[in-house]
């Protein structure tokens, strides 16, 4: 299906039906000037304008992903068409950075998602230059104060030059990530991995755009290590969707290898890290912005004398005296942006677009469209036959249909029923999943404080005095003053059956060796009979505290990042548990509907079109979704309940806080030599180990609260869609056989004439549906395979 195929039945669908839309409403206004009640069909107006709501809105997501100097701004400022997103040797992007498509001639803004806060603050509009400064004035000094005002996210939004004639791609936004190493962050590679596992789950395409020079960088090759493990059947899956970008391909000298060893070379690598049939493109990004800027008469002198100094050359013509000739940067800007890859990425993406998420769009909105036509259709059949029945045989179908009605609400509710013990299973399932979370990563911890003592014991001289432990009380450390950030926005963990590996990057315990101070307290030593490994005193705060930085820098990322893969796992789970759940509830309803359409169209004899019970994609909000609503509503509240800490633990922050452990001096004497005291600082690695395990133990409760309220609503909110539909459709022919039964008792004398404007009305409606089918044709001989 090609994007012109796409965007003329796009705009096929969208003109039947809001012509449909239209025919409805002046039904609708006619029975109205009669006197009849039309409330009855209000749903499926509401129906038809989802559909063309849908049509207009459904957003797709293209996700962008890359280390350090890569060259992603560029290549995203190449996509957009205009130089809106900085770039410079300093890293920029310091959260996700959304850039959604508006129309030509629409203001752009940039818009600041912050914490807590549900409206975006505005921090400027206008062209894109004023955009870039101030994005870059704002991104340093986000970066130099620590984020004060919890900047969760920004969006820009500008005209997208890649989709601009395609009015069927409005949605269109690209999503800028965080690269590894483009913040200092002992946590940021785990967010960083969590935004790339988000994006594989909900994003429609994922480019990862690496540097010709350096595609072979440690940073990105991590983040494929992490990505990968245990899910390669998962990529094999979305292969379609995930593409490989070689930028800078422009920088190539005479004397490095060939582009297409280069690119043979890096599929190798990507098959080794267990990416199926990568799918590599190499790009000129500059090039290919430059060369748009040029096209569309926008480049500054600076950008035409970069396009001359770096581009020009190579299309440089021999005259008829042989003389070298440059033509004008204009007369070859569309040959050098044919030339710098970027056309076909961009066709690449948006095919993959149309031929998933697009083309399900188009179908989904194009069956609801029909669904509403043929409940049309069915009424005025109905109506026909009422008026073509005998009066009293009409009421005896109408007093049936009532008694039929009331069974199938009944048989809804049995649904209900069995629907609730499924649920109560997926939340009993799902809790003991958290649970083996919570003891894994507990157990993990307490192997890597042993490992420690461990080694502090062996150091010991004395086996006897190793075993004893202080025999004075030691002050003890409050669990509440561990600030560990343990909660990930939006994390809720796995399955029972999941496994997460809770590997760590490097052992606490090779840190610990390369940070001990040397001011160790004399107390501290295995010589001292009150020695306890588990106890290291120091002689200076500052030493003490350098140890609760490094017990801070291991645990905070790796508890995220086991909570990151928990996540994943159980989203992706959960999704697959959630649409069987929904097929179930689907087709139990669908049958108490289909009985009901069976006997009116017996009972009035008439050939009746099923109510079909639908759940089209873009009213199937993933678990994702859902779960960030939740914490949305949660958030809305933050500050009136800070003093309920269990509810913040569940929420977390948007940038990871630091380990807190308190260190006071601890006033014991320790008998050193004759008349010589001491006083130290001491860090009890047993109660820091507790107090950590205790934050793991708040996290997964928070988690299993916030995990039931999701199950909970997704439920029934997927349970009311399919009551309503059924609903709606009793509705709909009760009140019809209601007006009637009211108009038979008075209007009698005008059946003629009504059963002629009924019969017109049947006409121009099977003109729709005619429409509807012929598009329904073109649209599955374009189905993918």
């Amino acid at each position: 299906m090609s994007s012109e195929q796409f965007q003329a039945a796009h705009d096929s669908i969208y003109n039947t039906g809001t012509r449909l839309l239209q025919y409805l409403q002046e039904i609708r206004q006619g029975r109205l000037s009669e006197g009849d009640d039309t409330k009855s069909l209000q749903s499926v107006e509401d129906e038809i304008n989802d559909a063309l709501h849908a049509l207009k809105e459904q957003k797709y997501q293209v996700a962008v992903i890359a280390a350090m100097k890569a060259g992603k701004s560029t290549f995203l400022n190449a996509v957009i068409g205009a130089d809106v997103l900085a770039s410079e040797t300093a890293a920029c992007t310091i959260c996700r950075t959304d850039v959604r498509h508006i129309p030509f001639g629409q203001i752009p803004r940039l818009l600041e998602y912050r914490d807590g806060q549900r409206r975006p603050f505005v921090i400027t509009e206008g062209e894109a230059g004023e955009i870039q400064q101030k994005f870059l004035e704002r991104t340093r000094e986000i970066r130099e104060k620590g984020n004060p005002d919890n900047t969760t996210s920004f969006k820009i939004e500008h005209p997208i030059e890649a989709i601009g004639t395609l009015s069927s791609l409005s949605g269109f936004t690209l999503v800028d990530t965080p690269g590894p190493n483009e913040w200092e962050s002992a946590n940021f590679n785990v967010k960083l991995k969590e935004t790339t596992l988000k994006a594989l789950r909900n994003c429609n395409a994922i480019l990862f755009v690496l540097n010709y020079a350096s595609y072979k960088d440690n940073a990105i090759s991590d983040l494929f290590k992490e990505i990968i493990e245990n899910r390669k059947e998962i990529l094999s899956e979305n292969t379609g969707k995930i593409y490989f970008i070689l930028n800078k391909v422009d920088q190539k000298t005479e004397k490095d290898r060939e582009i297409g060893d280069v690119i043979e070379d890096l599929k190798r690598e990507l098959i080794t890290f267990g990416f199926p049939n990568p799918i590599i493109y190499p790009a000129s990004s500059r090039q290919g912005l430059l060369a748009k800027l040029i096209q569309q008469d926008k480049a500054t002198d600076s950008q035409i004398k970069d396009f001359e100094d770096f581009f020009s050359a190579k299309y440089a013509e021999r005259d008829a005296r042989g003389r070298k000739v440059i033509p004008l940067p204009s007369e070859i800007a569309s040959k050098a942006l044919d030339d710098s890859g970027l056309p076909i990425i961009q066709e690449t993406v948006i095919q993959t677009i149309i031929q998933n998420a697009g083309w399900n769009l188009l179908s989904d909105a194009l069956a609801k469209l029909d669904k509403a036509a043929k409940v049309i259709n069915s009424l005025l059949y109905a109506q026909i036959a009422g008026w073509n029945t005998q009066l009293e045989e009409l009421k005896e179908i109408v007093d049936e249909y009532r008694n039929r009605s009331e069974s199938a609400r009944k048989n809804v509710d049995s649904v209900k029923k069995s629907v609730d013990e499924r649920e109560k299973e997926l939340i009993s399932e799902f809790s003991q999943g958290i649970n083996d979370f919570a003891e894994g990563a507990k157990l993990r911890i307490q192997d890597e404080i042993e490992l420690i003592v461990n080694s502090r014991v062996t150091k010991s001289e004395n086996s006897e005095v190793e075993q004893k432990v202080e025999p004075f009380p030691s002050k003890e450390i409050p669990s509440n003053n561990i600030s560990l950030d343990l909660t990930v926005p939006n994390a809720v963990p796995v399955l029972g059956g999941f496994s997460v590996s809770f590997k760590v990057q490097r052992p606490l315990f090779e840190a610990f060796g390369k940070v001990i101070p040397k001011s160790f307290s004399s107390a501290d030593s295995s010589q001292s009979q009150s020695y306890d490994p588990y106890k290291m005193r120091f002689e200076t705060k500052e030493d003490a505290q350098e140890i609760e930085r490094t017990i801070n820098e291991f645990c905070t990322p790796h508890i995220h990042s086991w909570w990151v893969d928990t996540q994943d796992k159980l989203v992706r789970k959960g999704t697959g548990i959630r649409y069987k759940l929904v097929q179930q509830i689907q087709e139990q309803i669908q049958e108490i509907s289909n009985e009901l359409s069976s006997y009116l169209g017996e009972a009035l004899h008439v050939e009746l079109s099923i109510n079909p019970i639908q759940f089209p994609s873009f009213e199937f909000q993933g678990i994702d979704a859902q779960i960030q609503h939740q914490v949305e509503v949660y958030m809305k509240y933050k500050k009136e309940i800070q003093y309920r800490p269990e509810l913040k633990m569940r929420l977390g922050d948007s940038l990871c806080k630091p380990v807190e452990i308190y260190i006071e001096p601890v006033p014991h004497e320790v008998n050193i030599s004759v008349q010589e005291k001491y006083s130290f600082y001491e860090v009890d690695l047993r109660e820091t180990a507790q107090a950590i395990k205790l934050k793991i133990d708040n996290q997964a409760s928070g988690s299993r609260d916030l995990l039931q309220q999701v199950i909970e609503k997704q439920v029934e909110a997927d349970f009311s869609s399919a009551k309503k539909q059924i609903n709606d459709y009793i509705n709909r022919f009760q009140s019809l056989f209601d007006n009637l039964l009211k108009e038979r008792a008075m209007k009698e004398a005008e059946a003629p004439q009504i059963l002629a404007r009924l019969e017109s009305q049947k006409v121009v409606l099977n003109e729709y549906l005619h429409e509807l089918t012929v598009i329904r044709v073109a649209l599955n001989s374009w189905k993918p395979e």
